[in-house]
């Protein structure tokens, strides 16, 4: 069975020890780093690289925001989770277009936490309906407001599959879900969402999403 390695960065220790044993309990899960503050973390993780590390945004010294866009530039396999208080859509759009693989709120369910887990490293992305929501009501907002958010946005056009695709990831399916459900092959699913990244010029899927929903693509 694979190990994931897994990191946690927040300055709570109360919530930080008690994240860890819950998640210490499943077998296949390995918490290899914890780190009081973002700057804590990026010393940390040369020597000791999780597969995924969970990120809290309010910290000392460096916040989670900075230190998630460090860790992305000198560690490009890391992913990550954000795990916080903060539940306003403008937190969540932010940091999905940072790369971020999900978001949870800290009062988020053991058993979605390590459904979370599972998610982001089979298919690289985790969204739930509070992440869903939220991208959506960005769009109202942006349609309502008539302003694309990227410059550049006109010029990307999505054929209908594709955005067909988008739409079910965005919805919470994974790649073997939208095979099923578009009777295509796990392939073809990946070789659109691949295409997706390339004409939006983003980095992960979680970022695409986000760029199709604050510029009306969906």
């Amino acid at each position: 069975m694979k190990t994931l390695k897994l990191g946690i960065a927040d300055d709570h220790e109360l919530f930080r020890k008690g994240f860890i044993s819950m998640l210490s309990s499943v077998p296949d899960f390995e918490f290899i780093l914890e780190a009081a503050n973002g700057q804590e973390l990026l010393d940390r993780l040369p020597g000791h690289t999780p597969d995924i590390v969970f990120m809290d945004l309010q910290m000392p010294v460096m916040d989670g925001i900075q230190a998630t866009e460090a860790a992305f530039e000198r560690f490009p396999n890391i992913k990550v989770i954000v795990v916080s208080m903060y539940n306003e859509d403008r937190f969540v759009i932010h940091m999905l277009e940072k790369g971020v693989q999900g978001y949870l709120l800290k009062d988020t369910s053991p058993d979605e936490v390590e459904k979370a887990i599972r998610r982001v490293d089979e298919e690289g992305f985790y969204y739930n309906d509070f992440v869903s929501k939220a991208m959506h009501r960005k769009m109202v907002t942006r349609q309502i407001n008539k302003h694309p958010f990227f410059p550049n946005a006109c010029n990307v056009a999505l054929s209908s599959r594709e955005k067909e695709v988008l739409q079910l990831i965005c919805d919470g399916l994974s790649t073997t879900e939208i095979s099923d459900k578009l009777f295509i092959s796990v392939r073809t699913v990946e070789g659109h969402r691949l295409r997706v990244l390339e004409k939006t010029g983003t980095k992960s899927t979680a970022a695409a999403v986000a760029f199709a929903y604050k510029n009306q693509l969906l």
